[in-house]
């Protein structure tokens, strides 16, 4: 599902995505969320449960009431609103579950279908920052934006 027109947007999913990959990625993943400095799910279709693409929210390093939202829908998916359902609610379940102060997100300026997820979860722009992008060994200008938890 990691093509070069989703890859290209992804700091840290590169093409070829091996089945290797994937394995450690799921094995770090399930180690972050039981340690509670992480939270990923699958996304999927309600209707059929087809595997759509990812979501993440992990604990900032330096800041552990900090976290980063990263996401990913396969290519055939995109444009379907479905990263619009579930970011929201996972940006919700963040704040509780890993008892954050603030989530950000990051996207080249390039990313609209980004900015329009991000501003579904009530982020506003925060900033832009270069961002080192493993996937292609290179520095990236990213947008960045941040929603602070309610005090309610």
């Amino acid at each position: 599902m990691i093509t070069p027109a989703v890859s290209q947007w992804l700091a840290s999913w590169p093409v070829p995505f091996t089945l290797e990959m994937a394995v450690e990625r799921i094995v770090a993943a399930r180690k972050a969320t039981e340690e509670r400095e992480a939270l990923a799910f699958v996304v999927e279709r309600r209707s059929d449960g087809a595997l759509l693409g990812w979501i993440g929210i992990s604990c900032d390093a330096a800041n552990n009431r900090r976290g980063v939202l990263g996401y990913w829908l396969g290519e055939e998916h995109h444009g379907h609103g479905y990263m619009r359902e579930a970011a929201p609610a996972v940006v919700e379940t963040a704040f509780e579950k890993l008892n954050l102060q603030v989530i950000e997100a990051g996207a080249q300026p390039e990313n609209v279908a980004s900015f329009t997820v991000l501003r579904a979860c009530g982020m506003i722009v925060a900033g832009e920052r270069m961002v080192f992008a493993s996937a292609r060994d290179r520095d990236e200008l990213c947008l960045f934006y941040e929603i602070a938890r309610s005090a309610s």
